[in-house]
């Protein structure tokens, strides 16, 4: 029992780091703005995804998310560990979705697509060997999800590499892995199904023409700091 409450503690414990990354503590969370409109990567993805997907799924993440701190918080005044433990599915559930999503729009863009430049495309060849093979393998391991979850390119920060992961449901990237997140891949139903019905995989191609390759390479520059 000691042993399963040290694991949930250390769980929290990269939560809140990764948490903290979206916004400071003691502070509601907020849906983010998009900085583009909601029928801005069509054909890739419809306006009307867009809309669901970010005014209602999105916001119930951050809405959840808010109601299980408060409650988190009045336990730990309280000092009721039972009532702590009982949360962390909610706040590693709807923190994950909140902070895996707020990455997610600012990975695309209607300015979009092609292959990444510089330093980032350096470091996919040296990693994966050439652009075609890191999106082939990335690609592979997000249709794989079973489910719902996440595929992710991440940095390593200990060996200095890029790795590809899977995450099942909203776990985020770096609270589960390790690994700082730096191009996600949302494999979701309410992510494609309005448009791509059941066919993941079309989805998945589709995707690559909106990355916003300069937001991705901002990102791995951020995390070798």
């Amino acid at each position: 029992m000691l042993c399963r409450a040290s694991q949930i503690r250390r769980c929290a414990t990269g939560l809140s780091h990764s948490l903290s990354q979206v916004t400071t503590s003691r502070q509601k969370h907020s849906l983010p703005d998009l900085t583009y409109d909601y029928g801005a990567l069509e054909p890739h993805i419809c306006a009307e995804i867009m809309q669901l997907h970010h005014s209602k799924h999105h916001a119930t993440y951050v809405n959840n998310l808010n109601v299980a701190e408060e409650k988190y918080q009045e336990a730990l005044a309280k000092g009721d560990v039972t009532a702590q433990v009982a949360l962390q599915p909610a706040l590693r559930f709807n923190g994950g979705g909140h902070i895996n999503h707020t990455i997610f729009w600012t990975n695309l863009s209607p300015n979009g697509g092609g292959e990444p430049q510089g330093e980032l495309m350096e470091a996919i060849k040296r990693d994966f060997g050439s652009y075609q093979k890191m999106k082939d393998k990335m690609s592979a391991a997000t249709i794989a999800v079973q489910g719902s979850g996440w595929g992710w390119l991440g940095f390593d920060k200990e060996s200095g590499r890029l790795r590809i992961a899977a995450c099942p449901n909203q776990d985020p990237l770096q609270g589960t892995t390790g690994l700082i997140p730096l191009l996600g891949i949302d494999v979701w139903e309410h992510a494609y199904y309005l448009q791509y019905k059941n066919v993941r995989p079309d989805y998945v191609k589709a995707i690559w023409n909106v990355i916003n390759w300069e937001n991705v390479s901002d990102r791995l520059h951020t995390a070798k700091k």
